[in-house]
């Protein structure tokens, strides 16, 4: 777009103008991720890795947001979103900008695998192989993969069988004799307990490391399945299914047998897109199209499918720790360090965390002190996405046991954790917790702990609120913050949110919570609106918005109407983002980058300048429509004057980032800085603690294991 349409454009422009589609906006959010992939200054394990969260991201947002466009097509919906696209034209450009980044990958995972052979690490083909490999390879087929095949014959008498969404199978094209016209054809599920790249022989004492693919062995082998018959082809394909849940919560008499019974419908979801090797038979093409009912959203590719296997293959490989990044040991916070006692440092003072570069550990360490003191009365809890051997779930089951009154809201509909949360929710029954599964209509992705104790004659309540989950595994791969403290205000608003969660209760005005779905959207339009009458006076106004993702079209109104009353606006989406900035008279003072480096950058985070009184609130929520209308959501004021730097120093190092930070431009791309500042690269320079947090802090390694 030229300089003189950009003039044309302001806040009463269309929405295709005013606004970016988040759907366009997430594929350029992945393409960030695969530019980790192919930069050269990252580790090259580290790249392998990233090109399979490239795949795996792809995987989801297939299955959830493209299958509900399709949903939407053949349901012939035809009205235009806030950004202008109908259904069909959204669909459209999305099939280019698919079609365009797995084009792109599999070149990356040439590139990546051309610089793991020099470093001797190689995929092999099949014909490749020594004589030795081929008998040992022959020898695993044998003895290990072919008892767990199964081939599955698709004619007139044995219909398609189910095919699982995201497996690798095998099209298999026959003929019984070269004078049959109609060929045979049947299918073979890869089996996906067994080790995608199969290890070979290598020397004694030799570096090198030499892999080749189960299908490649599989097909080498193919003839000893179909006995009497003559392969044509055999040809991969992985198909991808709707995977979004529909619960109808208000009708449904148990929500847990409910979601189990959507889960089993998931198998058999609604196909979205289909994958296939590159030079496919005809035929097999044929037949899966067919049975599949797809024609537009079908990808051929050029190398192995499903490139998400590279992150379990990275972590399996031995002595190459060079080709990874540096291994970090988070401290331990130096607060709870210096006093073992959790809940005497709360009492003087608020505490706040920083993961992956400070110990989750004090978490647990938080919540077993809770379990085994006799003073604590109760604790309460939320739990969204736990880790597969949570110690958090032990504790709060011994503290069940122990005669503790202790409340669990699981969230059954976290996508893609629903079995492993419904495991957890019965192990915590059982051990006499009492389990809430959330309100009807909303999930709740609030972060937060309540542990009431009895301290003479009074109850005291302490509260952990955090912007990531309570898992242990993701803490150590996500930036998230986490806030202890003791402060009333705080532990009032925690015990009415509970209340509001677990059982009926009146309208509440809050101490200082700000809650989702009932006050969050006024409270952040109240905050906007106080910024731009603080810039109008004169006075100190800026807004920092730290999140995920940023789609809800009122909030980005907002944003639009404050920056236009003169408030400085720097926003710092990891993701999607439907605010374009750089509009002439709009959006001039709002700047929107993204970094993605070596963690997630998960943590939300919320300042307000609020002339020369800054507040500051650590949230769960994004800035997205399903945030503040269809979850129950928290912002959390910090109250703590120093905690309160320590935040606003790790928002000034994500400003200052200009290594791994993109910056949105007006026509939606994002392009790195240009500057000729030394590099600084913010997850690097959080590494060390006492560079965000003070003199308080240590760099010693955890004490707990």
């Amino acid at each position: 777009m030229n300089e003189e349409e950009k003039k044309n454009i302001n806040h009463t422009g269309t929405p295709a103008t005013a606004y970016l589609n988040r759907d366009l906006s997430w594929i350029e959010f992945n393409r960030r991720v695969l530019l980790e992939a192919q930069d050269p200054d990252n580790p090259l394990i580290e790249r392998a890795r990233f090109l399979a969260i490239v795949s795996s991201n792809l995987d989801e947002f297939i299955s959830v947001r493209v299958a509900g466009i399709q949903d939407q097509i053949r349901a012939g919906y035809t009205k235009m979103d806030f950004t202008g696209y109908t259904p069909s034209g959204l669909y459209k450009r999305l099939i280019k900008r698919v079609t365009k980044i797995i084009a792109d990958q599999y070149r990356t995972f040439k590139d990546i695998s051309r610089l793991l052979q020099k470093e001797g690490i190689v995929f092999v083909d099949y014909e490749d192989l020594t004589q030795a490999q081929e008998l040992a390879a022959e020898q695993y087929y044998r003895d290990i993969i072919f008892p767990v095949l199964t081939p599955m014959a698709v004619d007139q008498s044995r219909p398609f069988p189910l095919v699982h969404s995201q497996y690798i199978y095998l099209a298999v094209v026959l003929k019984k004799n070269h004078h049959e016209e109609e060929p045979y054809f049947a299918i073979l599920q890869i089996p996906s307990n067994l080790p995608r790249c199969i290890p070979l022989p290598h020397r004694a004492n030799s570096k090198k490391r030499q892999f080749v693919f189960i299908e490649d062995v599989i097909r080498q082998h193919i003839q000893t399945l179909f006995s009497g018959y003559e392969p044509v082809s055999v040809n991969e394909f992985r198909l991808t299914r709707n995977s979004d849940l529909t619960i109808d919560e208000e009708g449904a008499e148990d929500l847990l047998e409910e979601i189990e019974k959507e889960l089993r419908k998931r198998r058999r979801g609604v196909p979205a897109r289909l994958e296939v090797q590159k030079g496919i038979h005809p035929y097999a093409l044929e037949q899966l199209q067919a049975e599949f009912e797809i024609d537009d959203f079908v990808f051929e590719v050029e190398g192995p499918l499903d490139l998400g296997f590279l992150r379990n293959f990275a972590g399996s490989l031995k002595g190459f720790s060079y080709l990874n990044f540096p291994q970090i040991e988070p401290v331990y916070p130096a607060e709870f360090d210096e006093n073992e006692d959790f809940f005497e440092v709360l009492r003087e003072r608020d505490v706040m965390v920083y993961h992956p570069y400070e110990s989750f550990d004090a978490m647990t360490d938080f919540i077993i002190q809770a379990s085994e003191d006799e003073q604590v009365m109760a604790i309460k809890m939320t739990l969204y996405r736990v880790s597969g051997n949570s110690p958090l779930i032990t504790a709060l089951a011994n503290a069940a046991e122990s005669g503790k009154q202790v409340t669990v809201v699981v969230e059954l509909k976290a996508r893609f954790d629903e079995e492993r949360n419904i495991a957890w929710a019965r192990k915590l029954e059982q051990s006499g917790c009492h389990v809430v599964y959330g309100l009807v209509g909303l999930k709740t992705h609030a972060k937060i702990t309540l542990i009431v104790r009895q301290e003479g004659n009074e109850l005291q309540r302490y509260v952990h609120v955090g912007t990531g989950n309570y898992n242990d595994s993701t803490a150590k791969a996500y930036t998230d913050l986490s806030l202890f403290t003791s402060h009333s205000e705080i532990g009032l608003d925690a015990s009415e949110l509970f209340n509001q969660m677990t059982g009926y209760s009146a309208k509440y005005d809050w101490n200082s919570f700000i809650v989702a779905p009932t006050n969050m959207s006024l409270s952040l339009q109240r905050l906007m609106l106080r910024e731009a009458a603080h810039a109008t006076a004169g006075r100190p106004a800026r807004i920092i918005a730290k999140m995920n993702s940023l789609s809800n079209q009122p909030v980005i109104d907002d944003l639009y109407s404050a920056a236009q009353a003169g408030v400085n606006i720097d926003l710092i989406v990891r993701g999607v983002c439907c605010l374009r900035p750089g509009i002439p008279g709009l959006s001039e003072r709002i700047t929107v980058r993204s970094i993605v480096d070596r963690f997630l950058e998960h943590s939300r985070i919320y300042y307000f300048e609020n002339g020369g009184k800054p507040e500051v609130y650590l949230s769960s929520a994004d800035w997205m429509t399903r945030n503040l209308t269809r979850r129950i959501e928290l912002m959390c004021p910090v109250l703590d004057n120093d905690i309160r730097k320590q935040i606003v120093k790790i928002l000034e190092m994500s400003l200052q980032d200009n290594v791994k930070s993109s910056f949105l431009q007006f026509n939606g791309n994002y392009e790195r800085p240009d500057d000729k500042k030394a590099p600084f690269r913010s997850q690097f320079a959080a590494m060390d603690v006492r560079h965000w947090k003070g003199s308080r802090a240590s760099l010693l390694a955890p004490k707990h294991s």
